[in-house]
Order: C-alpha cells, then sequence, then structure tokens
C-alpha cells in the first residue's frame, strides 16, 4: 500500500493540511523526489506512507514494522515534507525597502528557513504577470531594488537590474530570531503569528517558489555569501530536528552550501553519533539530499576511511567526503581514530561541532570545554569551581601531524568559514575544519544568539581564527594565518568605542555556563582569571608560530 489513503495527494503536492504546497521537496524551486537504485528501499512508499504516517501524527503507533521500517534506511530530504509551522508563537517579517541583499540571514539562518531569490527586472514582471490578480500587488512589493542587485545587476545584465527577495519558509522556521539580530539594515522583525499573517506567509512562500530559480547573472562568483541564491547549494534542507538556534545547524548548512556549489550532490558524509546525528535522522526524516551514513561516537574517521578506499575503488576519486563529529567524537573517544587518519595522507575532510560540551548526552564536559566551565562532570561546587585542566586545542594538535590544511573558524565570520572550507576541499590531503559552535542550552545564551557568541568568543581570544595550509609555505610561518582575528599583533582586541580591552572574561560574563564565578558586585572568581590567563597564552602560542611575537 502506498499511501493510507488511496485518494490523498502526493506528499510533494498541495493537500487539505498544506495548501499552498509549502511541505514539499526543493529549497528555492519545487523538485522531485530524489530517486535511489536500491532493492531495499523504495523512495515513493517511503514518502507517501510514513512520512504520511509521522506528519499525521499515527507512525509510530500504527506503522507496520515491515522491512521497509525494519531498516531504518532514510531516503535523502525527507525533513523538507516535515511541518514546524505550529512550533513558534512568532515569525520575521521581511520589510523590502530596509534591505541591502548582505544575505546574513540567509546564511545564518539554522533551519533553511530564510531564502533570497535574485531576477532580472524584466523576468520579474514577466513572472508577476502569472500571478493571480488578486494576490500580484501582495506579492510584488515584497521584493526590493537593492544597490547591490539592482544598481550593481545593470552593469552585469545589459542595463537590467536585479529585483531582490527574502522569504520565509513558514513551515521550516522555529522563531529562533537569529535572522533579525544579524539584520544591521532593520529589515526583519519578529511578529506574532495570526491566521492573516501565516495565510500570507504561506501563499508568499509558495508563489516565491513559482517564481522559478535565481538568475545567476546577478550572483558575483567572488562574493561567497552569495552562494545560497543558488538551489544546487541548498543540500541542507528544512526540517531537522535541532534546537531553536542551533550553531550547529548553521555550521552544517554552510558547510553543505559550500561543497554544493563546487560538486553539486556528488559527494558525501560520514557522521560520528552525536546531537548531529540524532537532529539530522530523527525517523523518518533526513535534511541532506547527499548520501550519509551515521557511524559510532569512536571510529567516524575509521569508518571514512572504509568509505574512502570503496569509493576510489568505484572510480569516485573525485567525489569528497566530510567525516563529521563533536568533542567527543574528535578531541576525546575518537581522537586516536582522528589521529590515524591524518597520518593515513588520504584526501579526507574532517568537520567539528566544536561546542565545548557533550550536548547530545545531557552536557558533560569534554577535552574542548573551557577552564571555569560549569557543567555535567566539571560542577561548580564549594570545593571545585567547575572545570580545572585546561582546553585540548585541537588546531595546534592536527597541525604537528605530517601535512594536513587545518582551520579553526565560526560561522559569523562568513568569508573565513567559507575559505577554509574551500580550502579544505581543494587541499590534496586530509584536512580539518573546526567550527565554533553555540549551543544555546549547555552554554545558557538565547535562542537568537549564537552568532554574536560565535564572534565575540573570536574577538576575546577564545577561540581564535586559524588557517594552516601546507602549500603555503616550506616553514611554519608560511603556512600559518591568523588573519581575520581583531588586532592580530596584540593580546587583546581594544574596543574603538570604550577603549577597553576585550578578555576572555567579557565573552564568560555574557554566557550562563561561567554565571557562578561572578559575585554580586560582577567581579570574576580565580578560576576565572586562571582561564583568562589560559587563553592569552594559548593566543600568544599561535602568534609565535604565526612569526607575529
Amino acid at each position: 500500500m502506498i499511501a493510507t489513503l488511496p485518494n490523498a495527494p502526493s506528499m510533494n503536492e498541495a493537500s487539505e493540511k498544506d495548501p499552498f504546497n509549502n511541505n514539499c521537496y526543493g529549497t528555492t524551486i519545487d523538485r522531485p523526489y530524489k530517486g535511489i537504485h536500491l532493492p531495499v528501499l523504495d523512495v515513493n512508499d517511503f514518502n507517501e506512507r510514513i512520512i504520511r504516517g509521522y506528519e499525521e501524527g499515527y507512525g509510530e503507533r500504527d506503522l507496520p514494522a515491515d522491512l521497509s521500517v525494519a531498516r531504518s534506511l532514510v531516503p535523502a530530504g525527507t525533513a523538507s515534507l516535515r511541518d514546524f509551522s505550529y512550533i513558534a508563537p512568532e515569525i520575521p517579517k521581511y520589510i523590502p525597502e530596509n534591505c541591502t541583499g548582505c544575505m546574513d540571514c540567509v546564511t545564518e539562518c539554522p533551519d533553511t528557513a530564510i531564502l533570497g531569490k535574485v531576477l532580472g527586472e524584466d523576468e520579474w514582471e514577466q513572472k508577476l504577470q502569472a500571478i493571480p490578480e488578486a494576490d500580484r500587488a501582495m506579492y510584488r512589493e515584497q521584493w526590493s531594488k537593492t544597490k547591490k542587485y539592482y544598481d550593481g545587476g545593470k552593469k552585469k545584465a545589459a542595463g537590467v537590474g536585479g529585483m531582490f527577495q527574502i522569504i520565509i519558509d513558514p513551515s521550516k522556521c522555529k522563531g529562533c530570531a537569529e535572522c533579525v539580530t544579524v539584520c544591521d539594515d532593520d529589515a526583519l522583525k519578529m511578529v506574532a503569528k495570526t491566521d492573516d499573517i501565516m495565510v500570507k506567509a504561506r501563499k508568499s512562500h509558495r508563489l516565491f517558489k513559482n517564481m522559478g530559480p535565481s538568475n545567476e547573472k546577478y550572483i558575483s562568483g567572488n562574493l561567497l555569501i552569495d552562494m545560497m541564491l543558488k538551489e544546487q547549494t541548498h543540500i541542507y534542507t528544512g526540517g531537522a530536528g535541532s534546537c531553536a538556534g542551533c550553531g550547529e545547524g548553521t555550521a552544517l548548512r554552510m558547510l553543505c552550501a559550500a561543497t554544493g556549489s563546487k560538486y553539486g550532490e556528488q559527494w558525501g558524509l560520514v557522521a560520528a553519533t552525536g546531537c548531529n546525528t540524532v537532529y539530522t535522522s530523527t525517523y523518518p526524516y533526513n535534511p541532506y539530499m547527499v548520501p550519509w551514513t551515521n557511524s559510532l561516537f569512536e571510529n567516524a574517521p575509521a569508518d571514512a576511511i572504509g568509505v574512502r578506499l570503496r569509493w576510489d575503488q568505484m572510480g569516485w576519486q573525485g567525489r569528497p567526503l566530510w567525516c563529521i563529529g563533536g568533542d567527543g567524537a574528535m578531541y576525546d573517544i575518537g581522537f586516536q581514530a582522528l589521529s590515524r587518519m591524518f597520518v593515513s595522507g588520504y584526501p579526507l575532510k574532517v568537520f567539528v561541532l566544536d561546542t565545548q560540551v557533550y550536548s547530545n548526552t545531557g552536557g558533560q564536559a569534554s577535552t574542548a570545554s573551557f577552564t571555569g566551565q560549569n557543567t555535567k562532570m566539571s560542577v561548580h561546587g564549594k570545593a571545585v569551581f567547575g572545570k580545572q585542566e585546561r582546553r585540548k586545542e585541537i588546531a595546534q594538535i592536527a597541525m604537528m601531524h605530517p601535512r594536513v590544511f587545518v582551520a579553526q573558524t565560526t560561522c559569523a565570520h562568513v568569508n573565513h568559514f567559507y575559505k577554509a572550507v574551500l580550502g579544505a576541499l581543494e587541499f590534496d590531503g586530509p584536512a580539518i575544519v573546526c567550527c565554533y559552535t553555540t549551543c544555546q542550552p549547555e552554554h545558557g545564551v538565547a535562542d537568537n544568539m549564537a552568532g554574536e557568541q560565535a564572534r565575540l568568543a573570536v574577538d576575546t581570544r577564545a577561540f581564535p581564527l586559524i588557517i594552516h595550509d601546507p602549500r603555503a609555505g616550506d616553514t611554519l610561518k608560511k603556512r600559518m594565518s591568523l588573519q581575520g582575528n581583531p588586532n592580530v599583533n596584540g593580546d587583546w582586541y581594544v574596543n574603538p568605542k570604550t577603549n577597553q580591552e576585550v578578555t576572555f572574561i567579557d565573552f564568560a560574563r555574557s554566557e550562563g555556563r561561567f554565571a557562578k564565578h561572578f559575585d554580586k558586585d560582577g567581579n570574576p572568581s580565580e578560576t576565572l582569571l586562571y582561564a583568562k590567563q589560559d587563553r592569552l597564552e594559548n593566543w600568544r602560542l599561535l602568534q609565535e608560530l604565526a612569526g607575529l611575537r
């Protein structure tokens, strides 16, 4: 039986529950289901029967334990069929007249819920005429004439400017407000959901998809932040089960976008068990449009070596393979396998989701945790004041392996992030990109603060930006760059507005995980001052390695 109701429309079509077909395949345009050639999995049956069962609320109870269900295989992109429109009280509203087309909101959204599109004014006008007259004026006013795409676009496209739009996918937005926070132009604001607002949002999202893909004449290859205007970069669909505002979600989206911009869907992922595998494979929802497999907590790099060798046997040498995992998988229990992968010389790429804590298993300390951090297994109490060990620095350790590309970056530093990922992909040997990823519940910060906290982590030397490229020279000084960090030659960044040093204490003061280290007058504890010294010593070591001291 393909569907529970024989006459029900496809899950990839409009229905009574989803009249504007927001929950469908494709991100900026509509797409058919992605088929596979496996005798053990029928994609149409899975999406029409199993996804339907979970979306309508009877999946866990009434679906039979047949071979398809029992295998726990999940086709690509099934999370796009998931509806999150009922979980948040607010939704972003776009204010076109304030928009500059910077693409920060699109890039930083962890849920693929903020989308952008650019079309030539002539084709845009033509497509508007195909919209029902009753909706035409409403939808027309949602587009912007930005200097970036309209004025600048005239130089690229025979005098025709580019019309730009930001749209909110109401079926995927979790209301975290990260997009509003990163917008410096006041082009987005949160509004309370009403029936009228949601109908308009759902209808507008449908019209957005009907307008077709972006016109690539208006997308500059030199502006990396514009890559998400292309459908091929949306390898990580909306519908993942991550927390609202999750820093890891943004990191995975950007990783997938950068890889997809070069390789389309011809690449894959090996994921270590952790938070990332929970929210990307909460059965039956999968946000990835590329093949991926979930290995154990401790052996994802070893698993990746096996997949790499098999792919090479199949003639797939040109398809990159990313191995992803968190603190435990890469810093701790899986570190031996990671080190072995480095010395193998195989062109495998590792992406570390660095939350400084075991986010998935209850918030225990890891060797990536900061000194003084209050978390399980390093609780701040009467005798011991949080974690007493120094943080392990995986970037420096990776550099000491022979010929390994190393980067340390954050999603808030968009160009640095993309250059790190693309550099890792271009490198012909092992590579690791360690990304700072805010975990709101474990760090004790608001849902909209992932980007702000990541930027502050860099400014305060908590998590410096690094790129170590073995191709850049025959000395460490030539291979290593600290470009992107503020005041790269000094100890601390000095805020030009206040003329005050910005130190690790300022970072700790902004997060709940360090709250117990401050007395009633706001003075830091001895442990936190020791943590500040640790961060300074680590920064000075990096300066020395980069030839700046």
